[in-house]
C-alpha cells in the first residue's frame, strides 16, 4: 500500500481537526530540539555519525511500536521529506495502516515531480521547542526499553 503524501498546510489542518493524530518527527535529536511542529514526537529514523553519512536507527520500529498504536493516524515528517518517506514505508511494512509522509518536511523540499514544496517552518505553521518527557527521543526510547 503506497504511503499517502500531504503538504505541511494539509498536515496542520489534519492535526487541528483531530487531536488524536500523531506527528512523528524522524529527524535527529538536535534538529528536533531546535524546533518542530507542535505536538511532534521525536523518534529519529537515522543518525549522522559524520556529515552526510546516515546510519539507520536499528531501534526505530521498536520505539515506534512502543509509543504509537498501529491503527493511529500518523503524519511522518523530517527536514525535507526523504527520511520521513523511508520511515513511513518502514511503518507501513510493519503493519501501520494510516501513515502519511509530509512532503517538504520542516525545512522545505521537493515533491516526486521535483517541484519545490515549502516546509512547515517556511509556511508559518506553529513551531514548538517543547522537548519534554512526553515527546523527547530519550523518554520515548525508555518506554521501549532502549538505552540512548
Amino acid at each position: 500500500m503506497p504511503v499517502k503524501q500531504v503538504t505541511p498546510p494539509q498536515a496542520n489542518d489534519i492535526m487541528r481537526k483531530d487531536s488524536q493524530v500523531v506527528y512523528l518527527d524522524v529527524r535527529t535529536v538536535p534538529e528536533f530540539t531546535n524546533g518542530h511542529p507542535q505536538r511532534g514526537l521525536n523518534i529519529p529514523a537515522f543518525f549522522f555519525q559524520a556529515p552526510g553519512q546516515p546510519t539507520p536507527n536499528h531501534d526505530f520500529l521498536k520505539v515506534v511500536e512502543a509509543n504509537i498504536p498501529k491503527d493511529a493516524v500518523v503524519i511522518v515528517g523530517c527536514q525535507a521529506g526523504g527520511r520521513s518517506q523511508r520511515a513511513a514505508d518502514m511503518m507501513t511494512q510493519a503493519g501501520y495502516t494510516n501513515v502519511s509522509n509530509m512532503q517538504g518536511g520542516f525545512g522545505g523540499g521537493q515533491d516526486q515531480a521535483g517541484r519545490a514544496v515549502p516546509g512547515w517552518k517556511d509556511a508559518g505553521l506553529p513551531v514548538s521547542t517543547d522537548n519534554g518527557d512526553t515527546v523527547s527521543y530519550s523518554a520515548l526510547a525508555a518506554k521501549a526499553g532502549v538505552k540512548v
